[in-house]
């Protein structure tokens, strides 16, 4: 990561911009904008598509820029591109499709349309910036084989937890510790919160009541630490995750979890509540050589077995621009898939649900996610958080019960499904879709 601000001054210097597009522009979107714009040397963000046009202009605005264009076509945003012009419109495939852009920046929180989105841009050649966990834990390895497929990068971001996670995992990796537990340090998990709890909160915030709620409600963490788990083949322990609640120092924590079970597990995934430091990200490791525990004790880090390694914050947009550059100069993903899913994020009722009832989408009253290890989804014919939004529901769930697709009826038509069912097709074995039949 230390190369990649020489790279962008080098570019700079050359007058050779990297020219980016951003599809999605509310709080975080917004945030984007302003530090690509005004604190990033050798990049431009020179397109925003939003689904309200005055959600794009206001980024732009909030960041300095006046003088933009409303474009209603794809020749219409490559002249713009061609004249060095700011550009906005509703339409986010004439992103997409656009020459002149090296990559996009998802940021709508959204499944179904992120979906065609990506799927857009991999087919026009762009390399794809996902700060949007959900559908890269609900389909991200078939993206990603797409992505491969066509040459180009599909990636999370520097700066969500995800990203800070995998840094650290790789840093921990490249100087010959083996990672057994990648970690989120939360302050509040309440399955329960909604829309209505956390009004006040969002309005404080100026953000959207429905995302703070996936945060609080604990949908957030699990689609977060599921791609953790895709770019790391890491597990569960159980499902929703271990989720210690404790209040002292995350280098104590060490003491708190069976080096033997991680092991046998691979590594895992969990999350700790009320830790310090926070909020922010640990990975524990080990090491199998006696000489370099001496040498890890000497520096501070403690007799092991495991080691803790954290980072005290994550600074969200402030990062994702260096995820841009490592795609484009280095075709370096900070997170990816590495093969099919490893750990999914399933539906669960947050309330007694009625049969006929449709279900809302993720950080509203009806469910809320936790993680569960991808062949007991595949086993147990559990439905993803991610495919839950604008299900009928055929019979009645206690609240607290996982969803299965026995117990829904799917909206008809839906891209994400149809990239769901091909993901299993291509990664799950033959044997595992015999038992969840």
């Amino acid at each position: 990561m230390i190369i990649v601000d020489k790279a962008l001054q080098a570019r700079a210097a050359l007058g050779k911009p990297v020219k980016v597009a951003m599809i999605g522009a509310g709080f975080m979107g917004r945030g984007i904008a302003n530090q690509i714009i005004n604190y990033i040397p050798g990049m431009e963000l020179v397109a925003i598509s939003n689904r309200h046009i005055d959600s794009a202009k206001r980024a732009y605005s909030e960041a300095g820029i006046e003088d933009i264009q409303v474009i209603s076509s794809v020749v219409d945003l490559e002249d713009a591109l061609i004249q060095g012009k700011y550009a906005i419109t509703e339409d986010s495939m004439f992103l997409c499709e656009a020459d002149g852009i090296d990559a996009i920046i998802e940021v709508t929180g959204t499944i179904e349309y992120a979906a065609h989105v990506v799927m857009r841009a991999i087919a026009h050649q762009k390399h794809i910036i996902l700060m949007n966990a959900e559908l890269d834990a609900t389909i991200g390895p078939i993206l990603k084989l797409h992505a491969d497929r066509a040459g180009v990068i599909l990636t999370a971001c520097d700066g969500d937890q995800p990203g800070v996670e995998m840094n650290l995992y790789r840093f921990i990796k490249s100087i010959g510790l083996t990672p057994l537990l990648c970690g989120n340090i939360k302050g509040l998990q309440d399955p329960y919160r909604n829309p209505s709890t956390q009004a006040s909160f969002a309005k404080h915030w100026g953000q959207n009541p429905a995302m703070v709620t996936s945060f609080a409600d604990g949908t957030k963490i699990s689609f977060e630490q599921a791609i953790v788990a895709n770019a790391t083949g890491m597990k569960v322990a159980k499902r929703g995750m271990l989720g210690y609640h404790y209040t002292g120092h995350i280098d104590e924590m060490t003491k708190m979890y069976d080096v033997n079970q991680l092991k046998e597990l691979g590594g895992i995934v969990d999350y700790v509540v009320g830790t310090k430091p926070g909020p922010g990200v640990f990975v524990f490791a080990t090491h199998e050589d006696s000489k370099q525990r001496n040498y890890l004790n000497l520096y501070k880090l403690g007799e092991g077995p495991l080691y803790s390694f954290y980072t005290p914050y994550h600074l969200c947009h402030f990062e994702v621009p260096l995820s841009v550059a490592r795609a484009v100069l280095f075709h370096d993903a900070v997170l990816s898939p590495i093969a099919g899913p490893v750990i999914d994020v399933v539906a669960t009722a947050k309330i007694d649900l009625k049969a006929g009832e449709t279900l809302d989408g993720i950080g509203y009253y009806m469910t809320y996610g936790q993680c569960e290890n991808s062949e007991i989804v595949q086993q147990e014919n559990l439905l993803p958080m991610g495919i839950a939004e604008g299900c009928t529901l055929k019979h009645d769930i206690p609240k607290d019960q996982v969803l299965t697709y026995d117990c829904v009826e799917l909206p008809e038509g839906r891209l994400c499904d149809k990239l769901r069912a091909e993901q299993l097709t291509y990664f799950v074995p033959v044997k595992t879709l015999v038992l969840a039949k």
